[in-house]
């Protein structure tokens, strides 16, 4: 499932919070890092308590100029529960996006993959059957379009016309598969256009990656993200495909998170897994995770980010600048790079002042203006003499 008020979803806004990190460049003392670190606890604490729909929010800011590496949280864990922890892991929805679209671009630069063939080549032929079912010409999408968003699939969860949203809700211990998604796709919608004329945001297309990962790798897609990008070099601890991959060893509980009066935490988490959506993470490892990556530590090749960081020409004219898995909103003379998910959270790096953050609103309705307040907050901490 997707926020439709996400970063993604809403760049112009979204742009616009993020315009308010300006001013993140300086130097790092220890005891600015403190000082800092005191304000954005601070802030959280205010923010929380400003916003009572809002049970909880975990933060992490990492800011390479300043040595700083700070993770907090505040509100509860769950409405009525005990306090909420910084190291709780949360479902980062729709994140998972950027890490999906990494190991595509890592199997690219091993050869395996050529970002310009057709998704004929690479799925599987039950996939494909369904797709050609549907009417998509599948030898005319190429990987690259379903990577940018950009191929013309008919997205399952929020497509114009698609009833998913009530139909998972409406039992949330269904057990999905991915075939089940697409065959979903094809019974709700048809082909929004041809591939490559116009930005259509697709679950359906990101499901159908994560296919092509585990085809084309050979490895089930929960083990291709942890070798494809390297989570063990990164650091990246808790963060792990849930329910097809044991929880590592030690880390907290998943904390709950909120739509509405919905209480997520119980449901089968197979709504959302296979691509589009479905890695656990807490807010710091999302922060580590795009500060490795738009720090040049996941792929072996330079260029392969720079692929990765290429907006299409007709995303850069329409209402998103969506990249290869990644959205692009220009801050103060620098360009940040994220994704945000459903459960609202959201990782994020700027590369040339070293800064990146990771968090996760526990709820998902209504709370645009949070995480707009939430980024103004980091612009002020990290501003503040």
């Amino acid at each position: 499932m997707n926020d439709r008020s996400s970063w993604v979803r809403r760049p112009i806004a979204a742009a616009a919070a993020l315009a308010l990190l300006a001013g993140c460049a300086g130097g790092g003392a220890t005891s600015e890092a403190d000082a800092i670190g005191a304000r954005l606890q601070a802030g959280l604490d205010s923010l929380v308590a400003a916003n009572p729909s809002v049970p909880g929010i975990q933060l992490a800011v990492l800011d390479s100029a300043r040595g700083l590496h700070w993770t907090g949280a505040a509100g509860l864990e769950m409405r009525g529960g005990g306090p909420l922890r910084a190291n709780q892991p949360v479902r980062i929805a729709s994140t998972t996006k950027t890490f999906t679209a990494a190991a595509i671009l890592r199997l690219a630069e091993q050869g395996k993959i050529d970002l310009d063939a057709s998704i004929a080549r690479y799925l599987p032929d039950e996939l494909l059957a369904v797709l050609v079912s549907d009417g998509y010409q599948v030898d005319s999408i190429k990987v690259r379009q379903v990577l940018s968003q950009t191929s013309g699939i008919f997205d399952y969860a929020f497509g114009e016309g698609s009833n998913f949203g009530e139909v998972a809700l409406g039992d949330l211990q269904h057990r999905w598969t991915r075939l089940e998604q697409v065959q979903f796709a094809a019974r709700a919608g048809d082909p929004v256009g041809p591939p490559g004329q116009q930005y259509h945001y697709s679950d359906t297309g990101y499901v159908l990656l994560g296919a092509i990962i585990e085809q084309v790798s050979g490895l089930p897609l929960a083990q291709a993200y942890r070798q494809l990008l390297k989570f063990d070099q990164l650091g990246l601890e808790s963060t792990w495909l849930e329910s097809l991959e044991p929880a590592p060893a030690g880390v907290a509980e998943r904390a709950h998170q909120y739509a509405g009066d919905l209480d997520s935490f119980d449901a089968d988490p197979s709504f959302d897994l296979f691509g589009g959506g479905g890695l656990v993470a807490t807010a710091e490892d999302m922060a580590e995770f795009y500060h490795a990556l738009l720090g040049g530590k996941v792929f072996d090749d330079p260029k392969t980010l720079e692929t990765m960081l290429v907006v299409p020409a007709v995303n850069e004219t329409g209402p998103r600048a969506y990249a290869l898995g990644i959205a692009r909103a220009p801050v103060a003379g620098e360009t940040c790079w994220g994704h945000g998910g459903f459960w609202g959270t959201m990782g994020v790096a700027c590369p040339a002042s070293g800064l990146a953050i990771g968090f996760s609103i526990n709820q998902n309705e209504g709370t645009g203006e949070v995480r707009n307040a939430l980024l103004k907050l980091v612009e002020s901490a990290l501003a503040t003499p």
